[in-house]
């Protein structure tokens, strides 16, 4: 059963049968009951549509902000869906397979309500496997497997980059910028913030009101050109979010117990920046409400902002005029000082990491994600994605090239001398597209192409499944090449293993990414028992059935997953943890009443 919370502007009929302003956050319900079976794993909302994506990889739409009689649409996309994105008038769906498909005025102005597949349209034939998308008002933002910033739609406000005055509009994705690890922008925001591997951050777009954070000397309407931002406060950038005419960032700090905090930038019209001035640089708010707390998600949307705590707060300033904020109230529009939102009893409330936020144009929502219990063949893939880690090449039937992994290829396919020639052979034959699809079986138990798969099936261990592949790849000294040194004692790992897991757990190896030396010092309070839980999870998602939980462990691996953000994407080793140790009491239990049973039959 799903647990969304709704609260603010129902003029749309989004839920049905309920009032135009909901001031407090009520527990929302699909028309359609099997909807509300489904988990739910993301919430995108713009100004005009909302989708809601089932962790089934399918997704629905209300998309008519003023047809009171609407009914979800189901959205027709063959592809499973890992993401969606809404902006004013524009959307955007990444799917498994790396594809984009958007619909939208300013994508396909001949018909908007069509989606059409975007990345195919990127000028680089070999640059076309999307990892991440943003939607801004008027445009859509895309990053590649290689690392590459693409725009697509509105450049009235140079939200594209491109230094130019002429170009106000691209059907095409253009390219921004290299060497890009995350986009930032908000669905009612012509501004657009992008950040590189080296932790440097440019903003391009609308600035009037100092949206971008340059500082009063830079009070341009438009900057055209991707600028560099100077004055940010120290720390890791989490997350930067842009309402209509202003701009949320969340930062962390890199001490041993990792403290965030949010700061603001740009028009305070709606008091949305939790200060009663405008500012041209980013800012910190202070809060009584979160200051000895830590926030886990927070959302913007037209003039309000939505902040979530470790503690379970649900915090809100800005305007609230259609109750967005969820106080109860609407007369009392605009809200200054952030306020505590109550809430009902959250169904989930011992995993408070894994509750979200989503503010659409006056609207909001909170709801909890489900994540899969096993992420390796996502991992897997996403490794097969990353073209900087690949150290072997395939030529395609255009001459195109597409590049894998030596190691994970001696795993996955069947041992002998000619499988690389074997797979070379097939691959000359097909397209780039085929050719990606028999990769990314080769990289999972999925059979996506039944056509394709009876041609490789021959090669490839396809009765192994991936955890068995990985602990097999562990399991040989030979391939362990990187070297963890943690209290006097030397842990050796495959570092493609660990830069794969890493990539999608941001967790205690994110390092190895960056390490040249293949070496690197935890410090790290963990117990040499608990790293290897952690050790043994990395590589199989599990528990080894030997090792006893106690409460101990539990406690300093929750620390363990708090310092590491592991609780931040995937939860599951927390949960595992959990449920050993309950396993165990029972089991304990049990044993103990059969020896009172017996001794009862003694006496």
């Amino acid at each position: 059963m799903n647990e969304i919370l709704f609260f603010g502007s129902n003029y749309s009929k989004i839920f049905k049968n309920k009032p135009n302003e909901i001031t407090k956050p009520i527990q929302f319900k699909f028309e359609n009951e099997n909807e509300n079976e489904k988990q739910i794993k993301q919430i995108s909302s713009g100004s005009y549509s909302t989708i809601f994506l089932f962790k089934n990889g399918k997704a629905i739409e209300y998309s008519k902000e003023d047809d009171s009689n609407q009914n979800p649409e189901k959205i027709q996309i063959e592809e499973n869906i890992q993401k969606v994105t809404v902006g004013d008038q524009n959307e955007a769906i990444l799917t498994i397979e790396g594809n984009v498909f958007a619909s939208g005025e300013d994508i396909n102005p001949n018909n908007p309500n069509e989606f059409i597949n975007i990345s195919s349209l990127i000028e680089d034939k070999n640059d076309r496997v999307i990892q991440d998308i943003v939607c801004g008002a008027d445009s859509i933002y895309l990053i590649t497997s290689n690392q590459n910033a693409y725009g697509i739609g509105s450049n009235d406000y140079g939200q594209l980059g491109l230094d130019s005055k002429t170009l106000k509009r691209t059907e095409k994705p253009i390219l921004m910028m290299k060497n890009v690890s995350k986009i930032f922008s908000g669905n009612n925001s012509n501004s657009v913030f992008l950040l590189n591997s080296n932790q440097e951050l440019f903003g391009c777009g609308y600035n009037y009101y100092g949206e971008l954070g340059l500082g009063e000397s830079r009070k341009e309407t438009k900057i055209q050109k991707l600028t560099k931002i100077q004055n940010i406060p120290k720390g890791k950038i989490i997350d930067i979010q842009c309402g209509s005419l202003y701009s949320i960032m969340l930062i962390e700090n890199q001490n041993k117990n990792p403290k965030r905090k949010i700061y603001s930038t740009g028009d305070s019209k709606y008091l949305e920046l939790g200060k009663n001035q405008k500012i041209y640089e980013f800012t910190e708010i202070k809060s009584s409400l979160f200051e000895n707390d830590n926030i886990l998600d927070f959302s913007v949307g037209f003039s309000h902002t939505l902040i979530l705590t470790s503690k379970g707060k649900l915090i809100g300033f800005g305007n609230n005029q259609y109750g967005q904020l969820g106080n109860g109230v609407t007369n009392n529009k605009l809200i200054l000082i952030p306020i505590q939102i109550e809430l009902p009893k959250l169904r989930f409330n011992e995993d408070i990491s894994n509750y979200h936020l989503s503010c659409g144009y006056h609207k909001s929502f909170l709801y909890y994600s489900f994540h899969s219990f096993s992420n390796l063949e996502e991992d897997l893939i996403k490794l097969f994605r990353r073209k900087e880690f690949c150290d072997i090449s395939f030529k395609t039937e255009n001459g195109e090239i597409i590049k894998a992994h030596k190691l994970i290829l001696k795993y996955r396919l069947n041992q002998n001398q000619n499988q690389n020639q074997k797979l070379q052979e097939i691959i000359s034959n097909k397209s780039i597209k085929e050719s990606n699809q028999i990769f990314e079986m080769i990289y999972s138990n999925r059979i996506t192409n039944p056509k394709l798969y009876s041609e490789i099936k021959e090669i490839i261990n396809s009765n192994e499944k991936i955890e068995e592949t990985i602990k097999r790849i562990y399991l040989n000294e030979n391939e362990k090449d990187f070297i963890i040194e943690r209290k006097e004692k030397q842990y050796k790992f495959p570092k493609l293993i660990l830069i794969m897991r890493s990539e999608l757990y941001r967790g205690m190896f994110l390092s190895v990414t960056e390490d040249k030396s293949n070496k690197v010092t935890d410090y790290s309070e963990l117990s040499n028992k608990s790293f290897q839980i952690f050790e043994y999870w990395i590589y199989s998602n599990q528990i080894k059935d030997e090792i006893e939980i106690t409460q101990e462990i539990i406690e300093e691996i929750q620390i363990g997953i708090d310092y590491f953000q592991l609780n931040q994407t995937n939860p599951n080793l927390f949960d595992l943890l959990i449920n050993k140790f309950n396993n165990q009491n029972w089991n304990q239990n049990q044993n103990q009443n059969q020896k009172k049973k017996e001794k009862c039959l003694i006496f």
